[in-house]
């Protein structure tokens, strides 16, 4: 045997390892719509750059038959990459082999991948299609999951860390993207649950289907455990792309700015954007569109908490993170899920130096007792958390309304801003001018003749004297009232200014932030 004997054995391992579970398997994950782990590497970075690691590990299980049962590549394929010339370490799970559940050694390559991403600063991406631990193995494949957990944890913060549920993601296998920055999911092919539908019917007697308990719709819309979600693997793909655009390769460094044309940044429609009547609503979207560069907003959860929007976008090439009230829905007003919403996009970006803009036209907290009894006070407190923690360029706009403890909590100047704005029509005030007048001059009202009118006035009156942006910007809460129309003017020209900006906290372990 000479050395080519040995380089085409080496060809036919590697050839073993990359048709994974084989041609049938292959096949039957085709004919669910699902591409392979090395399709879906393939489509997803830059095409050639993708490089392997650890091709030949093997599992080291003898219990219940695994001796001698081959798992080529482990389940699992590593390594690193690019996406339009970031660098990118990633695995894709390989639901042809062992159903792609996770082993021991299954679990090695993953951290091995993780700790590369740690020590060279890039972004982490994990495309999961699990049927979840590998049982054969016992409390070896529990080991597995703490050690993808603790760097999952460790490394937050420091690189950002993406998780695409692309198949079924059940039992402790869901922590793992819980943790993570961002999670996508397919529509009608991927699933996340702690229990599955046959476990829930055995120990409570409900029936639910698989995509009824964890799809797509249910993280996206009601439990907010997923942020985006695509109806083709595919299409949530290209949203990691998109996503990873905007983000810098770690907690050390920038976004990158994109370069951008001169142009003429006066915007005459927002004037007709938003109504005068403070309680007409409006989708702060058209606000957003008109004040980012051309095509830039990327909402992030769009389908939860509808009455909050955030997202990333652009000024002037620059990459920025909004959170925006959404009169379009409950007034704009703050509840549980939306002050959760906001409280971690908010960390994400001050942990990665993205600036935050604030587009204020917020009635207050929402009341109610199911929202009391379930915790708005521990949840709202996060928003308020949040923004105080962030050192990085904070900024904010009132557009219309700001009433009580949410204008706190939104950014103002007393909880850190640098810079608040407020257009001609804001309204900045304990609460609204109806309620404050009917507290105020209730003497006044009851004992009049015409009450209604007298409420009006007192109403006006109140408006005028305290419900206007000029006593806030007279007590220095308000650095300028703007004319709308230079909104993105003034924006571009704040974080210009505040380009440079440095700001230090005092020296501790960590917050202890009302989780």
């Amino acid at each position: 045997m000479d050395i080519f004997d040995k380089i085409n054995e080496l060809y036919d391992k590697r050839r073993k390892v990359e048709m994974g579970g084989g041609d049938e398997r292959i096949e039957k994950q085709r004919e669910k719509g699902k591409m392979t782990a090395r399709e879906r590497i393939d489509y997803l970075l830059d095409e050639g750059t993708f490089v392997e690691l650890n091709p030949f590990m093997e599992h080291r299980g003898t219990a219940f038959g695994m001796e001698g049962k081959e798992a080529p590549g482990e389940g699992v394929v590593t390594g690193f990459g690019k996406i339009e010339g970031q660098d990118i370490y990633l695995f894709a799970q390989d639901f042809t082999v062992f159903g792609g559940a996770l082993g021991e050694m299954h679990a090695k390559k993953i951290a091995a991948a993780m700790d590369l991403a740690y020590k060279n600063g890039t972004p982490f991406i994990g495309l999961n299609d699990s049927g979840g631990a590998r049982i054969q193995e016992g409390v070896s494949s529990l080991d597995g999951y703490g050690q993808v957990f603790y760097r999952n944890s460790i490394y937050s913060g420091v690189i950002p860390q993406i998780s695409v549920i692309m198949g079924p993601c059940a039992g402790g296998a869901v922590y793992s993207p819980a943790i993570t920055d961002f999670v996508i999911m397919v529509e009608e092919t991927s699933q996340m649950f702690i229990t599955g539908p046959k476990v829930i019917e055995t120990v409570t007697g409900e029936k639910i289907s698989s995509e009824d308990l964890g799809g797509a719709h249910v993280h996206n819309h009601k439990s907010g455990n997923a942020h985006l979600k695509a109806p083709t693997e595919e299409e949530a793909l290209d949203k990691v792309r998109d996503l990873v655009r905007y983000l810098p390769p770690n907690n050390a460094a920038k976004p990158k700015q994109i370069e951008v044309g001169d142009e003429d940044h006066y915007r005459p429609d927002l004037t007709d954007l938003i109504p005068f009547d403070p309680i007409r609503p409006y989708d702060v979207r058209t606000i957003i569109d008109q004040v980012v560069d051309d095509g830039s907003f990327f909402e992030i959860h769009p389908d939860f908490a509808k009455n909050i929007v955030v997202g990333f976008g652009r000024l002037k090439g620059k990459t920025i993170g909004l959170v925006c009230n959404q009169p379009k829905y409950m007034a704009g007003g703050l509840d549980i899920d939306s002050s959760d919403k906001a409280s971690r996009f908010i960390r994400f970006c001050d942990s990665f130096n993205i600036p935050l803009v604030t587009f204020e036209d917020v009635t207050g907290f929402f009341p109610g007792i199911k929202q009391e009894h379930g915790g708005i006070i521990r949840h709202g407190a996060k928003i308020l958390y949040a923004y105080s923690e962030a050192t990085v360029p904070k900024i904010t706009v009132i557009t219309r309304k700001a009433y009580g403890g949410a204008y706190v909590a939104l950014n103002s100047k007393s909880i850190g801003a640098d810079l608040v704005y407020a257009w001609p029509n804001a309204e900045i005030a304990v609460m609204g001018p109806d309620g404050a007048a009917n507290i105020i001059y209730a003497k006044e009202i009851h004992e009049s003749e015409n009450p209604e009118t007298t409420r009006q006035e007192k109403i006006n009156e109140y408006r005028e004297r305290f419900a206007n942006p000029y006593v806030a910007a007279g007590l220095g809460m308000v650095d300028d009232v703007i004319d709308p129309r230079e909104t993105r003017i003034s924006l571009i020209q704040a974080l210009d200014m505040l380009k440079n900006k440095t700001e230090e906290r005092p020296k501790k372990k960590h917050g202890n932030i009302p989780l």
